[in-house]
């Protein structure tokens, strides 16, 4: 059996350093990042998404000259907030991140996505979700709660 190793975040941002750090030591550290995406400027926006079904997924901002700008935790109820009725699932995923889970329910149509994350208070970890109709737009969001047996 092969056993996958993940860092803790505590160990994947050690020693990064914004402006001085450059963009091959983030590679270099983080790994190859989920998406890869141009900004204005000449700006670079790099997804790392923390396991399959994690609560935290870090954007990697780095600017044109190849440094590190900022790493921001985006599964945050701030950022649900920002998700907005008629966003594109384009929109949303630069937004968020990819998505833990995709349900597709044809019959309805929509198409929903989910992201598990620290919700905190009594109920800890919870999903985000966000609805999509058959045209790909945000229609409305929802939470949903993560049992756990005892």
């Amino acid at each position: 059996m092969t056993c996958i190793s993940i860092k803790p975040d505590s160990l994947l941002w050690r020693g990064l350093t914004p402006g001085v750090t450059t963009e091959a030591q983030v590679r270099d550290q983080m790994g190859q990042p989920e998406t890869e995406r141009m900004l204005p400027d000449g700006f670079k926006r790099l997804e790392y998404p923390r396991g399959p079904q994690g609560t935290t997924t870090y954007m990697v901002d780095i600017d044109a000259h190849g440094k590190l700008i900022s790493v921001t935790q985006v599964l945050t109820a701030e950022n649900f907030a920002k998700v907005r009725i008629g966003m594109t699932q384009d929109e949303v995923r630069q937004l968020l991140g990819k998505p833990g889970d995709v349900a597709v329910y044809r019959l309805k149509p929509e198409t929903v996505w989910s992201w598990k994350w620290q919700e905190g208070g009594p109920s800890g970890d919870a999903f985000f979700d966000v609805h999509f109709d058959a045209s790909g737009r945000v229609y409305t969001t929802s939470r949903s709660d993560i049992f756990r047996g005892h």
